[in-house]
């Protein structure tokens, strides 16, 4: 897991943010009785304790192998993602919604507005750091994919977590600042929760997203078509096999691949030649591409490899 260290830099940088933020948050929230306030501090909250909870799932996705897990604990982390992405909905966006009806309901004016004003300025300098240091590691991870591509294939979740949920942090800080000096200004203190409920559309954007996301990786997502071609083509240079014909793998953890491999061999082969063609493929994708963390071989026809890819394709086109 020594691939984590970038997106452990991230989460300990929101997690510092987050901390000292909810609680300036709340504190303002009381001083002034501002429902947008309330709920920017439970926001925050929820950001912190998310934050711990991936740092939780690294850990135990690190464990290596044994009875009971015998390719690994790496969906952990994939689990503990999807965990933050139904807390940032129930908690975040629950409470927020719940917040902002009762002070539409119930509405009273925001004292001491400016205290508001001066917390929701420092939040967005704090936040705005930490969404930096997850934008720049994300930058990195990316290379030249778009955005949205980038997300959808990354298989680390840690990173584009932080990255989405500070830019959430960011938007609902705008919000926040524009219910308050709405309700200030037009003399409406029902604004203030109409702001609480703008945060949790945000909120609730955001955690459909994250645990769309989280879902495929539980599900189980296949390496990329480069990694997959890497693999076949170290495969074919090998002198006893006629022909790679394919490859099956799925995700454990982000940088943990198991891989079916698909192969014909040459046709004079004996068991034991086999058997020393297979241990060469092992050493050989140990060493060149450590993410294969198990390799399985079954030697099959090309006739029938090509069926059953047809059968995986047709099943993908119904679904």
């Amino acid at each position: 897991m020594a691939g984590h260290a970038g997106s452990k830099r991230v989460i300990y940088a929101a997690l510092a943010g987050n901390l000292a933020i909810a609680a300036t948050k709340f504190a303002a929230a009381f001083f002034t009785g501002s429902s947008a306030m309330l709920s920017e501090g439970v926001h925050s909250l929820v950001d912190t304790g998310n934050g711990t909870l991936l740092l939780y799932g690294m850990r135990r996705a690190a464990r290596p192998p044994d009875r009971t897990h015998p390719l690994g604990y790496g969906r952990e982390l994939y689990f503990w993602s999807f965990i933050v992405a139904l807390l940032v909905f129930a908690l975040g966006s629950g409470i927020s919604f719940y917040e902002g009806i009762i002070h539409i309901m119930a509405p009273e004016p925001v004292v001491n507005a400016r205290v508001n004003y001066i917390v929701l300025g420092l939040s967005f300098l704090f936040e705005g750091s930490s969404w930096l240091v997850a934008l720049r590691e994300f930058r990195q991870q990316k290379g030249k994919q778009g955005w949205l591509q980038a997300v959808q294939s990354s298989k680390d979740p840690s990173v584009y977590t932080v990255l989405f949920e500070d830019s959430a942090a960011l938007l609902g800080l705008v919000v926040a600042f524009t219910g308050i000096l709405s309700a200030q200004l037009l003399e409406m203190p029902e604004l203030d929760g109409v702001g609480s409920i703008g945060i949790a559309i945000i909120l609730d954007a955001t955690a459909i997203f994250l645990a769309r996301e989280s879902k495929g990786l539980l599900l189980g997502e296949p390496a990329s078509p480069e990694v997959q071609r890497k693999v076949l083509a170290i495969a074919q240079q090998d002198p006893a096999v006629q022909r790679a014909n394919g490859i099956l793998s799925v995700h454990i953890g982000p940088e943990e691949i198991v891989a079916g491999l698909s192969i014909e061999f040459e046709d004079h082969l004996i068991a034991p030649e086999i058997e020393a063609c297979v241990e060469r493929l092992e050493a050989r994708l140990k060493k060149e591409m450590p993410q294969i963390s198990r390799l399985f071989v079954k030697p099959q026809t090309t006739g029938t490899w090509e069926q059953r890819r047809k059968a995986i394709a047709g099943a993908s086109e119904e679904n």
